[in-house]
């Protein structure tokens, strides 16, 4: 049975670009092409920029730099220092922490969203927060984008632009317009499941250390029958200041985040799962005795759901090669991370040893993310940029990271503001221009690697 709604709504002026998705993909391109004159929409279904990094409470970034030298620079780098002139990183976290050592910085969430807001507000960005896309007008035969039809408390509303970037991370917009995309759970049995972040307070970072004590903790409570489902993959406690840190614990298995109903009971799960990990690090573990749950994201932290088909694709091969290429945008260094399917032990198992494997970065080594992985096959006004980039499921599982989000971001905000001044398509753009480009604006790509 269906319903067939038809009517007319008003039509915005034109933009140069649409960019629908405001988390770090999203924001690092309205950002860099605004900056580089283009007349930009952001275009977010919450209330704030930042997306895994806020609202999903993943304050962490992982994998800066690859041992020796700080790869991950460009916009990231910018709201990294502004973060730490403002003292909303941990106390212990120095530059040297970003330029040297692949590990996680924590960072102020409520502090990232007010940056974001005034990076965009003084490039000239227009954000229409609370703001959904709910259809495309498209010609994928042509391989071009029209407009996006949104939705918000005042209506219906249809905006015409000359580019358009998908950072939804679930390829919403390229889904919608025709694009050929491939839906998480196609290519393997199971759909990775997300996880509920949570805001724990009232921790002593000076008794705790999550590299000693948690897993052997977690071991011991799951052979005490303590959880509700017994998971040995526990990402865990990271410290995001002085006294608090976000809980990214509870796997959310067999959620399908392209479905309503699987995102709806997931999310009432997880609520109960950050509690019940909480009450976990009370009793379990060294400096968390106080340890208070002060609320879970307003979004489920997905790790797969859909990925368009590119002009190029990202694979295993390419990450085990540590591949770089004559298009690449950014490098990055952030090993292949396939969470759980199951609490099955052989499951654990294979997780552990795929992330600790022999494919495991030394320190100097990275690998290239290609341009072509943000281009969606054949398309002139169209990019993808983000966790629904081009890649295999395993690559995907580095490079959906939001450093490397921010990376494809900036890059395919560049690309839409040279494709307009120099009258080319997405698929056809002068890249060594591009590279130049983002060199320019800060952006890390070596000369050969």
């Amino acid at each position: 049975m269906t319903f067939r709604l038809e009517r007319d709504i008003p039509s915005s002026q034109p933009y140069d670009l649409v960019v629908v998705g405001g988390g770090p993909a999203g924001t690092a391109a309205a950002i860099q092409a605004a900056r580089m004159g283009l007349k930009v929409k952001l275009v977010e279904g919450s209330g704030c920029l930042g997306g895994m990094g806020t609202s999903a409470l993943v304050s962490n970034w992982s994998n800066l730099g690859n041992g020796e030298t700080m790869i991950v620079r460009g916009v990231v780098k910018e709201w990294l220092e502004a973060l730490q002139s403002s003292g909303n990183l941990p106390p212990h976290i120095t530059p040297a922490h970003w330029s040297t050592d692949p590990i996680g910085i924590g960072f102020n969430a409520e502090a990232l969203r007010r940056l974001l807001d005034d990076l965009c507000l003084q490039a000239g960005v227009e954000l229409d927060f609370f703001t959904r896309l709910i259809d495309v007008d498209a010609d994928p035969k042509e391989g071009k984008v029209r407009g996006v039809v949104l939705h918000n408390t005042e209506g219906y509303l249809y905006v015409p632009a000359r580019c358009f970037i998908d950072a939804t991370g679930d390829a919403t917009l390229a889904h919608l317009s025709g694009a050929k995309t491939l839906r998480a759970g196609t290519d393997t049995p199971k759909i990775m499941p997300p996880t509920l972040c949570a805001n724990v307070v009232g921790v002593d970072f000076a008794r705790f250390n999550r590299h000693r004590d948690q897993q052997p903790a977690v071991e011991k409570a799951v052979k005490d029958g303590f959880f509700s489902q017994p998971d040995r993959h526990v990402p865990g406690l990271f410290r995001s200041g002085q006294h608090w840190g976000i809980l990214n614990a509870g796997h959310l298995f067999d959620t399908d985040a392209l479905d309503t109903r699987s995102l709806s009971n997931a999310m009432v799960k997880g609520r109960k799962l950050a509690e019940e990990y909480t009450e976990f690090l009370r009793q379990y573990l060294d400096g968390c005795e106080g340890a208070v749950n002060l609320g879970t994201a307003a979004l489920l932290g997905v790790r797969e759901s859909r990925r368009v088909i590119g002009e190029k694709m990202l694979d295993h091969g390419d990450y085990k090669a540590r591949r770089h290429f004559s298009d690449q945008i950014g490098i990055y260094c952030k090993q292949v991370d396939i969470h759980v399917y199951d609490c099955s032990e052989a499951e654990y198992e294979r997780y552990y040893n795929e992330f600790n494997d022999e494919d495991l970065l030394a320190p100097g080594e990275s690998y290239g993310i290609p341009y072509g992985i943000i281009v969606p096959k054949g398309w002139k006004n169209l990019w993808a940029a983000g966790r629904c980039c081009c890649s295999d499921l395993k690559v995907n599982g580095a490079i959906r990271d939001q450093p490397a989000c921010a990376i494809m971001g900036q890059a395919a905000g560049a690309a839409a503001a040279l494709c307009i001044s120099r009258g080319e398509s997405a698929s056809s753009l002068h890249t060594p221009t591009l590279i130049s480009t983002l060199r320019d604006h800060g952006a890390y790509i070596p000369e050969s690697n």
